[in-house]
């Protein structure tokens, strides 16, 4: 496959990284990572689950733009019009483990009427690139694409910006559901694209959060909780509704739904989360040690700021009742009904949750795993992690990386099937009082022109390092 070749070495660093004087991000992929973020907004990628979405414009979309770019993209896909697209860039050491990059194009539905703008209209104005997906996350799709075209036309002009591994671009479907036609589908029926891969970086990590005046941190994930949606059944008697029923299904699903909702999960502490613990306590000045037998976690959570949210949704397990279904008219009680749980298992913890899931059931209600993926959890004291935290804080030196867990999952669930170790990697400096959080899946979803161009510039120079 066509790499993008160097012509000269690169000057380096006493530490051997690339020289910051070397950078191939020029003014061209500045604008490109806003003109591609505003082009795939409003490519419509909605996925409302259970197969209704086509990715396919926007995958060619991003194929075209990497063939520009002197590489070789395979379009796939396991269902008519759920693209994905893969690309190797092949680096200088054939013998180095490869780094695996990816995004996804898909999206979840937007109510227009709820906006202040067409979400699909990838709008730029004041300063702010505005639609669906410019935080989830075809802002991302758009860096990465920006980078790797700034590496083309570097090596063009002579420039070596070749990176020393292996990189795998992968822009997948299906994210937004359950990744079946996405990245499940390359992992199970087309892991040789991904051959050498060891590590991934991808979504939801390397973004500003503002801790209080003057203290802008910068979450990089290393781990996940586990996927576990679950679907209840409730068995009961038929009958009319106007006769007693011992045996209503409706009332023994009520019951199961309202013990789960209502139970208090254990804290169970990873080593990414206590990571974060210490390492945010210590910013605000606290010696804690979050091994300790008597380390109190409420009390912990309530002098780290804002920051504490990055340890408040994984510190536990969870399940939260999100849809009921039962009966076919009033006065008729029905012989069964079915609710759907969203579950969420940290990394080592999956066996307890099964057995709590049996005991709040109880012997009335059965329960089945609907979707099930992997918890994950990355090294936060190696090589790796080093670099992204250093790559950061070179174009922020005010700013302070720390490890978290994320409390949902990325496509890292799926490629970890093949050994790859994932990382939420994609930066972006936001300015205080910008509730990027809130963002996710919300609505006027948007991202600022400056942080892309912040988030280019990190993504280069990391990719390069590592």
């Amino acid at each position: 496959m066509p790499a993008v070749t160097p012509q000269r070495p690169a000057e380096e660093t006493p530490t051997g990284e690339p020289s910051a004087s070397e950078s191939p991000v020029d003014r061209v992929a500045l604008d490109e990572a806003v003109e591609f973020t505003s082009g795939l907004i409003r490519i419509d990628t909605t996925n409302r689950g259970g197969g209704d979405c086509r990715e396919r414009p926007a995958a060619e979309y991003v194929a075209e733009r990497l063939a520009a770019a002197g590489l070789e993209p395979v379009l796939l896909e396991r269902t008519p019009g759920r693209t994905n697209v893969v690309a190797r860039i092949e680096g200088t050491d054939p013998g180095a483990e490869a780094l695996l990059v990816h995004g996804h194009l898909d999206v979840v539905p937007a109510e227009a009427a709820d906006w202040s703008v067409d979400p699909f209209s990838g709008e730029i104005r004041d300063g702010v690139v505005w639609g669906r997906g410019a935080v989830d996350m075809k802002n991302m799709d758009a860096m990465v694409l920006a980078v790797v075209r700034a590496w083309a036309r570097a090596a063009k002009r002579g420039q070596h910006c070749r990176p020393r591994r292996d990189i795998v671009i992968a822009y997948t479907a299906d994210e937004e559901d359950s990744g079946v036609d996405g990245s499940g589908f390359l992992a199970d029926q087309h892991p040789h694209l991904f051959e050498g891969c060891t590590e991934g970086l991808s979504e939801s990590g390397a973004f500003t959060l503002h801790n209080g005046p003057g203290q802008a941190l910068y979450p990089i994930a290393a781990g996940e909780r586990g996927t576990a949606w679950l679907k209840l059944t409730a068995h009961g008697t038929t009958g009319h509704g106007s006769k007693p029923n011992r045996a209503n299904a409706v009332s023994r699903l009520a019951a199961a739904v309202a013990r789960i909702g209502e139970y208090r999960w254990p804290v169970r502490l990873t080593g990414t989360v206590a990571a974060c613990i210490t390492e945010l306590a210590a910013l605000q000045g606290l010696s804690v040690d979050p091994r300790a037998r008597d380390f109190d976690l409420d009390a912990v959570l309530g002098k780290l700021g804002p920051a504490g949210l990055l340890v408040e949704a994984t510190a536990r397990n969870s399940a939260n009742p999100t849809m009921l279904s039962a009966g076919y008219k009033l006065n008729v009680v029905p012989g069964t009904a079915t609710a759907y749980v969203d579950g969420r298992m940290l990394p080592g913890s999956e066996a307890e949750f099964i057995a709590t899931l049996d005991e709040l059931t109880g012997p009335d209600v059965t329960w089945a795993f609907h979707h099930r993926e992997a918890a994950l959890e990355a090294p936060v004291d190696g090589r790796t992690f080093a670099i992204l935290r250093e790559s950061v804080e070179r174009f922020d030196p005010d700013g302070h990386v720390v490890p978290f867990c994320m409390a949902g999952g990325t496509d890292a669930k799926q490629f970890s099937r093949l050994g790859i170790t994932g990382y939420g990697f994609s930066p972006l400096k936001l300015p205080p009082g910008f509730d990027y959080w809130s963002l996710f899946h919300g609505v006027d979803e948007r991202v600022p022109v400056d942080a892309l161009h912040f988030g280019v510039r990190v993504l280069d120079h990391a990719l390069r390092t590592l």
